[in-house]
């Protein structure tokens, strides 16, 4: 037997070169509030050799030490940003970047905010009133600073220095800060509502408008649109419905199919659903339901609760491999939506390193015959719109020696029995076997690492699966990948063999075609339902073998539902009844119901309404006249099953079901009335003979109704008085009966010029080209129309100069609504001027106002547009210039200046002789 040994002393201490790794870090975002002394951005690392450090600002190199006012710490990357004046500058993303010869490190990303001074100081508005209806709904808008979310947002009265309680049934601040009446009352009357932000140590006051006041059906004041609220697990879901009406409406929360999860609270008089630590069951569509003794209002929410990034796979943070191997980095993520994956090297975008013997598969890179030039830090990062995970992966590359790390530690006694403690640590690439020898040299303890090589008998490690193949899931026409990673005995690594079967049988003699292998990898392209089973990786070599399973499920769009049924057969109803089929190991979300009929569109099929996957029946609500025949589409995760067999026909009965709607009130020309309104479609005629019936009256006059029989859909009321209220209904009617009673809209008959001027114009010269103006409004009754706003118009009479005067050149400026004064820039200096203003509505222009004139002071003169120096002498130069074009006032002369080197000096002060020519 020949024994080989590599004696390597204990006492000696190796040092092995370590990549970067960060150890701490500021991530997230530092808001720079006022009274903070500084900004802390810690960046800490080790490694051998020892990191130095660089960072980056919105993806630009930051240098630290060319800004003296940064305080850095020497020993890391470590800075801090001092709280001067000057801090806005530093506003934005960092990133710092531990780098040593073998790679690179990157932090995660944080951010400095920095708000502006407007959002730390008190201020108020001046405010136009708000005039009502007693009755009706009123919003008073809070708009609190921006920048920094307020821990507290109340209303209160500008007189009182508590918290003015304003909440009730009636009215409700919004989760925006807005103030909702839904009907106003003589009380509500008041001229001191505020807004109040209560920030950290800091309070801001908003003078809000003055509230004036001057039986309606529901309707939804917040949300005013549909509503789709994206929401991470385990927050608090607000979903919020205000009201108007009068009386008062009372509010109502149905989760759609299924009742109101537990832990929901409904608050601030049923006006905001609150559930707290959502889960997945939150998920859904929700309906808040407004009622009185007039009618209902309804809205709904789609709820949709997502996750931020996890991993699924924690990653592997350090990797020692061999020169020639392949490297498998693996970084795999869960999330809603799924995260999206990111790879760099060396805080660089992999895609700047362009290597033949990279491999990207989504979630994991392959590093196919490793050499030492692949050694470095790679960066995963895992993304969704709710935040980023990154980790840094340390893989080095070398073939190295054994080399022993540690001491050993070595207790022995005289004493028979007692037991000797060792230790020995060994650092190699590839691993080095370890075995023991003990023996004494002059009474010192020594460890070996013992290399044993005996004739006709070697030692080898076991061939084993070190990662096995995972189950997974994967839809029908991608491609799925199976991974046996292997170890085994480097003596036995060109007799390896790794081979795959399915459900027991060899895949490449039995189902060789859309099967591929490489390496541990089975790759299946083109996913059909005959490649769902169990496969199984068998390594081996002619001494021993492994093996591990994984079941791959197939996943696919439903199966058509079968056996359509019809029920609860009435004029306007029906109830469509259906089996579902085979769901392909996704379970099915909803069912979609489409209808056809064949006497307007035949062929074309159209949704009529969705039920959740549990439902298997649906009421449905029909038209009039209608031959029906309905099928139904199932959906899962995948996607849309293809359409189920037609159900038998079903004809309702003739008569509309509704009236026309879109009605619109207009007057082109003042003593008439236009009315136009949308027809009903074809298919909601349920008959022949359609007819509409439009009934009109002067609003608040106990009169009959005026009423015409029409086939078109337009009609013009002639012999008006100018601008006043109309009701306007229409009713449908065909040949078997009329359409429910109609609904009663509001309308004005035709407008006509205004007949009066603004009164009370006034002028202030705020500078010597800026005037302010100011007017008494116009009463309502000589607008006659809808107020457009004003116009003020001004021309310069003559200049103060010479007192010449100048041909009338007109200027003007519209301010659009109900103001009483506006800024009038641009004049010219020291002239006079002419001014009128006169309001406007869609008919055209009212009446200009007595012109008011005034007059601008005079102003900065222009620059001589030419500087010449002429005659140079000695000690002597002539200066020629012109005077300038405008000289906005009275010339008073000229100041001469003149510079050498850095210092600049006035003509006057000059000895030397100076002629001066003008032009």
């Amino acid at each position: 037997m020949t024994i080989l040994m590599a004696l390597l002393s204990c006492d000696l201490f190796p040092v092995v070169e370590q990549l970067p790794t960060i150890t701490a870090q500021t991530s997230g975002s530092l808001i720079a509030l006022p009274y903070d002394e500084n900004f802390l951005f810690k960046c800490e690392a080790k490694g051998n050799p020892r990191p130095t450090y660089r960072w980056t600002k919105d993806g630009m190199d930051f240098d630290l030490h060319k800004d003296s006012h940064l305080i850095i710490e020497e020993s890391s990357g470590t800075f801090l940003i001092p709280n001067t004046k000057e801090k806005t500058k530093y506003q934005g993303k960092y990133r710092c970047y531990a780098s040593n010869k073998l790679g690179t490190a990157i932090s995660e990303e944080s951010e400095l905010i920095v708000p502006s001074k407007s959002q730390f100081i008190n201020y108020k508005e001046k405010t136009e009133p708000v005039v009502v209806t007693e009755g009706d709904s009123v919003v008073l808008e809070c708009n609190p600073p921006q920048g920094i979310p307020p821990w507290q947002l109340y209303w209160m009265t500008n007189g009182s220095s508590r918290h003015f309680k304003l909440q009730n049934e009636r009215v409700s601040m919004g989760l925006n800060g807005n103030l909702y009446f839904s009907n106003t009352l003589v009380s509500d009357s008041r001229d001191d509502y505020c807004c109040f932000a209560s920030f950290s140590r800091i309070r801001t006051i908003v003078q809000k408008p003055r509230l004036v006041l001057r039986k309606r059906k529901p309707s939804i004041l917040v949300p005013s649109s549909h509503s789709t609220t994206y929401i991470k697990k385990g927050e608090e879901l607000e979903l919020e419905c205000i009201t108007e009406g009068l009386p008062t409406p009372a509010v109502e929360w149905i989760k759609m199919l299924e009742n109101l999860p537990t832990r929901t609270q409904i608050k601030n008089y049923g006006k905001l659903l609150t559930i707290s630590n959502i889960t997945d069951q939150v998920e859904g569509k929700y309906m808040c339901k407004a009622k009185n003794d007039l009618g209902e209002a309804e809205h709904h929410f789609q709820v949709v609760v997502e996750e931020p990034p996890s991993w699924q796979e924690e990653p592997v943070k350090s990797q020692l491999a061999e020169i020639g191997s392949d490297i498998h980095i693996k970084c795999s993520a869960r999330g809603k939506p799924q995260p999206t994956i990111t790879w760099k090297r060396n805080g660089q975008p992999l895609d700047d390193f362009p290597s033949t013997n990279y491999k990207v598969l989504d979630d994991r890179i392959i590093i196919l015959r490793a050499e030492q030039r692949d050694t470095a830090v790679y960066q995963c990062e895992a993304s969704n719109r709710h935040g980023t995970l990154l980790v840094n992966a340390n893989v080095l590359v070398m073939n190295h020696p054994p080399l022993i790390l540690t001491r050993n530690y070595l207790e022995y006694a005289t004493m028979l029995g007692k037991s000797v403690i060792m230790d020995c640590r060994v650092f190699s690439s590839p691993p080095a076997t370890i075995n023991w020898l003990a023996t004494f040299l002059n009474q010192k303890a020594f460890c070996f690492l013992v290399i044993i090589e005996t004739k006709g008998l070697l030692l080898i490690d076991s061939t084993r699966i070190v990662e096995p193949p995972q189950d997974m899931k994967v839809k029908r026409g991608s491609m799925a990948e199976l991974e046996c990673q292997v170890e085994c005995d480097p003596t036995l690594r060109r007799e390896l063999e790794i081979l795959w079967m399915k459900d027991g049988m060899n895949i490449l003699s039995n189902f060789s075609e859309g099967y591929f292998t490489d390496d541990g990898i089975l790759q299946i392209v083109n996913v059909s339902h005959s490649d769902q089973g169990n496969y199984t990786c068998v390594v081996r070599t002619s001494l021993d073998q492994d093996t591990a399973s994984a079941y791959i499920t197939v996943l696919d769009v439903p199966d058509p539902p079968v056996q359509l049924t019809l029920s609860e057969l009435k004029d306007r109803s029906v109830r469509l009844q259906w089996v579902a089929a085979s769901d392909h190991n996704s379970p099915i979300t909803e069912f979609i119901i489409q209808y056809e009929e064949n006497h307007w569109e035949p062929e074309k099929w159209k949704e009529i309404i969705r039920v959740a996957g549990s439902q298997f029946s649906a009421p449905l609500t029909l038209y009039g006249h209608i031959n029906y025949q309905f099928r139904v589409i199932a959906v899962n995760a995948i996607g849309r099953s293809h359409p189920s067999m037609p159900s038998k026909r079903y004809k309702t009965p003739p008569s509309p079901d509704r009236n026309p709607e879109n009605i619109k009130i207009e007057g082109h020309l003042p003593h008439q009335m236009d009315i136009s309104w949308e027809p009903l479609l074809p298919v909601e005629h349920n008959g022949p003979g359609l007819e509409y019936k439009l009934s009109y009256r002067l609003l608040g006059v106990e009169d009959s109704w005026k009423e015409q029989m029409m086939k078109r859909h337009s009609f013009v009321v002639r012999d008006t008085q100018t601008f006043v209220p109309y009701v306007v209904k229409i009713q449908a009617f065909n040949s078997h009966g009329w359409a429910p009673e109609p609904r009663v809209v509001t309308g004005y008959s035709g407008e006509d010029l205004p007949l009066a001027a603004p009164e009370d114009v006034s002028v202030e010269v705020l500078n010597s080209t800026l005037l302010r103006v100011s007017w008494s409004p116009v009463p309502q009754t000589a607008l006659r129309g809808h107020l457009g706003g004003y116009t003020v118009h001004w021309w310069q009479t003559q200049s103060l100069l010479n007192s010449k005067r100048i041909p009338s050149e007109r200027q003007s400026l519209t301010i659009p609504g109900n103001r009483s004064h506006t800024m009038v820039p641009g004049l010219k200096p020291f002239s006079e001027y002419s001014l009128t203003v006169n309001i406007f509505n869609r008919r055209g222009n009212g009446p200009s106002s007595s012109p008011v004139s005034f007059t601008t002071p005079q102003g900065v003169p222009e620059q001589p547009p030419i500087l010449r120096a002429t005659n140079f002498q000695k000690d002597s130069i002539t200066l020629v210039w012109a005077p300038p074009h405008e000289t906005n006032g009275f010339l008073m002369g000229y100041l001469l200046q003149y510079q050498t080197g850095m210092m600049l000096t006035d003509l006057s002060h000059v000895t030397s002789s100076i002629s001066v020519n003008f032009i």
